[in-house]
């Protein structure tokens, strides 16, 4: 999927699932997008829209911090 995922709408099921696999340490962002064809930049829109301020900006930073560590990371 190209572009902005605005013209697709998930279930709230699916929503809960993309959530809790971006909050995973062990699901990098192209399994994301393999099940529910979401982009990096799409999965942090729905990040930053679902999840508290503060939730999303330590989540952010955990998935930098971690992925400069380790490069198959997110």
């Amino acid at each position: 999927m190209s572009g902005s995922n605005n013209s697709r709408v998930l279930a709230s099921a699916d929503v809960s699932a993309i959530i809790q696999m971006a909050l995973s340490d062990h699901v990098p962002f192209a399994t994301i997008e393999m099940e529910y064809g979401l982009s990096e930049k799409e999965v942090q829109a729905l990040m930053r829209r679902e999840l508290k301020a503060g939730s999303y900006r330590t989540w952010r930073k955990r998935v930098h911090t971690f992925g400069t560590r380790r490069a198959q990371y997110k």
